[in-house]
């Protein structure tokens, strides 16, 4: 399948970038790794004027420690933020999940930074970051602005993000508990998850659930009020919406989401 023409533009830096999207338009998208966007413009279900490749950017990867929270620049692949020494002693929920994206491929050229703004509810690391309380970062050309994790995901591929706005950064602060849990069920291990869960303390997480990334706020409720895993468990599901498809039936994701809430609520107590 080939892709609808467009026109081809390499930005050196986040200001050239910027400057580039609003000289094209609102058709105008962001390249990084491209395993999300260019799928989707074989089949011709985005067919955007004009690609801005920020690839390059090397301003937009890294990760580091800063007062009270991490920092993770946008362009840090999958693979990177796997084996981050910093992540590993202070976020390793993320460090863990970002190592069991795809494959080796996909983790060297994926980007977290693409993987959200992508919006996928099927994709692992949405929910991670609505579990870790993340902040996003976003410059366009009207400047920079900070938006909470749980206010980005709108709908399927949806993201707050304005036409011409790049996702910069992410910051995640230091959690305050120890205990976490990345669990997901698929049926290869390259797979997106038919559904999957992310732990941190009381916040829970929830992959494929729903037309975007999910809290199950009830069993956070039930946390907060005092159940035990299995109790708050029971309520994974409750308030969610996952699709009925060819590779799950909708009762059956809320079966694995109980199951799956239940195996990552204990771990991650086991870890406190």
């Amino acid at each position: 399948m080939i892709p609808a023409p467009f026109t081809y533009q390499r930005a050196s830096s986040v200001d050239e970038a910027i400057d580039l999207a609003a000289e094209a338009g609102e058709d105008a998208k962001f390249l990084a790794g491209g395993h999300s966007l260019m799928p989707l413009m074989k089949l011709r279900l985005a067919v955007p004027d004009t690609l801005v490749d920020i690839g390059r950017i090397g301003e937009l990867s890294y990760v580091s420690e800063r007062d009270g929270h991490v920092a993770i620049g946008a362009l840090a692949t999958h693979d990177e933020i796997a084996r981050s020494g910093v992540l590993a002693a202070t976020v390793p929920l993320l460090a863990d999940a970002a190592g069991r994206i795809g494959d080796p491929q996909v983790r060297h050229c994926g980007t977290i930074g693409g993987s959200l703004a992508h919006a996928d509810p099927a994709a692992d690391l949405p929910a991670v970051m609505l579990a870790l309380d993340a902040t996003l970062v976003a410059r366009g050309p009207s400047g920079t602005r900070e938006i909470a994790a749980g206010d980005f995901f709108l709908g399927l591929f949806e993201t707050v993000l304005a036409p011409g706005e790049l996702l910069t950064e992410i910051r995640i602060p230091r959690p305050a508990s120890a205990g976490w849990s990345f669990q997901k069920f698929s049926k290869r291990g390259i797979d997106w998850a038919i559904v999957g869960v992310a732990v941190q303390g009381g916040n829970v997480g929830l992959v494929n659930m729903g037309s975007t990334p999910l809290r199950a706020t009830a069993t956070e409720r039930e946390l907060a009020a005092g159940s035990g895993p299995g109790d708050a468990a029971v309520h994974a599901a409750e308030g969610t919406s996952p699709s009925d498809d060819l590779n799950a039936p909708r009762a059956y994701r809320e079966h694995l989401a109980r199951v799956l809430v239940r195996r990552a609520l204990q771990e991650a107590a086991s870890r406190a």
